[in-house]
């Protein structure tokens, strides 16, 4: 957790994202910011589809995709249409603590469970999709995920300004990525 970065005053914001989206995005959900309008978005947040998170911005400020571990792989062609069609300059992508993605293999019996118990799959159809997707959608570590994720997002998009951060729901703060350490 030693790359975690509180943001606790506009100071503790990285200068290249002060006076961004992602600056904003910051101030309102930890610093209080008041809300201003906004007729289209400035941002896509990129985050998990968990629960437990709820971020505080204003209406249409973001357009928002959630997928497990915030994994923006398989959501590329929504990624270009926030930025192709929806005009975004930046992209907030937001991994979380205690995220299901990550070792999914000890939730295998649970999920199985879960489908035969409540969807009515048999048991062998339910253990087949799960070998098929989870090692499409493991994250392995959060914070190492979101550091290569938003690395392949710069890559794809380079002009548009991408940053890391990490959501810790103990605190329900959003922290910025040191991606300068080892």
């Amino acid at each position: 957790m030693n790359r975690l970065v509180p943001v606790k005053t506009s100071d503790d914001i990285y200068p290249m994202y002060r006076e961004t989206p992602i600056g904003h995005l910051l101030q309102y959900h930890n610093l209080g910011r008041a809300y201003e309008e906004y007729s289209k978005a400035e941002l896509l947040v990129g985050m998990c589809m968990d629960n437990r998170k709820q971020l505080h911005i204003p209406d249409n400020f973001a357009f928002i995709i959630r997928t497990g571990g915030a994994n923006l792989r398989y959501s590329e062609f929504k990624v270009s249409f926030a930025v192709a069609v929806g005009g975004v300059s930046a992209v907030a992508l937001i991994g979380h603590t205690h995220c299901g993605m990550v070792n999914l293999i000890a939730n295998k019996e649970l999920f199985v469970k879960g489908l035969v118990e409540r969807a009515g799959w048999q048991p062998d159809s339910a253990e087949e999709h799960f070998y098929h997707y989870a090692p499409m959608f493991e994250i392995g570590n959060e914070i190492d995920f979101v550091l290569s994720e938003a690395k392949r997002i710069r890559m794809r998009y380079p002009k548009i300004l991408v940053a890391p951060m990490l959501y810790r729901v103990e605190d329900n703060l959003l922290y910025l990525l040191n991606e300068n350490l080892p």
